[in-house]
């Protein structure tokens, strides 16, 4: 789910990008996800990021859902974001963004992490709301 919100000020595009993550632990020990992080570029350029720890412990041949909200915030040289959001001749405006989450899991002394790249389309001119 993403929410987008505009503030006419500071030309500022601001994205809430809320994702879950499904863990599954298909061993027959509990896992514990030790973090979460996941960044959010625009034009290979960080726009935001979200990291947090000890997220949760995963009992043996179970999954589990991990939510977590995002603040990507697009100005400054990305001004021109805004003006193509708020432009009312385009009936779609989209923008993509990329979404790199990463996990580390520790289990029997050990400590792994997986990433997960993914691209989104966003039409930054719905489902918004102005500062």
């Amino acid at each position: 789910m993403m929410n987008v919100t505009f503030n006419k000020q500071d030309s500022l595009v601001i994205l809430a990008i809320k994702a879950t993550l499904k863990i599954r632990n298909s061993n027959f020990y509990s896992v514990a996800v030790t973090s979460l992080s996941s960044q959010v570029q625009y034009m290979n350029t960080v726009v935001g990021s979200y990291m947090t720890t000890n997220v949760s412990l995963i009992p043996p041949r179970s999954e589990q859902l991990v939510d977590f909200l995002v603040q990507a915030e697009m100005g400054g040289p990305f001004s021109y974001v805004y003006f193509f959001c708020t432009l009312p001749d385009i009936q779609v405006h989209n923008i993509v963004i990329f979404m790199r989450t990463s996990v580390k899991i520790s289990y029997i002394g050990h400590m792994t992490q997986s990433s997960l790249e993914t691209h989104h389309y966003v039409d930054c001119g719905t489902n918004f709301s102005a500062v």
